[in-house]
């Protein structure tokens, strides 16, 4: 058994963009969204999350977030 075997997968997207306002999450400009990646865990989401968003921390329009992809995936569970 590998060690993929004994631990689920959980994936999480992590991407990001500039937001037209504060207020709310509608980004400026799709075609600018920047797809960080796929992650087989929250942690590592988690920590790819905290690099891009430090990198960004100049810029108060941008954000970056977390989609737990497994929940979309399995709605049920």
């Amino acid at each position: 058994m590998t060690e993929t075997d004994d631990k689920k997968q959980l994936l999480h997207l992590v991407f990001g963009g500039e937001l037209e306002n504060l207020q709310d999450v509608q980004f400026r400009d799709l075609d600018k969204l920047d797809i960080v990646g796929i992650f087989p865990d929250y942690q590592s989401a988690l920590t790819a999350w905290k690099a891009k968003a430090q990198q960004t921390v100049d810029n108060a329009h941008m954000r970056y977030f977390i989609v737990h992809m497994h929940k979309l995936l399995s709605p049920g569970n």
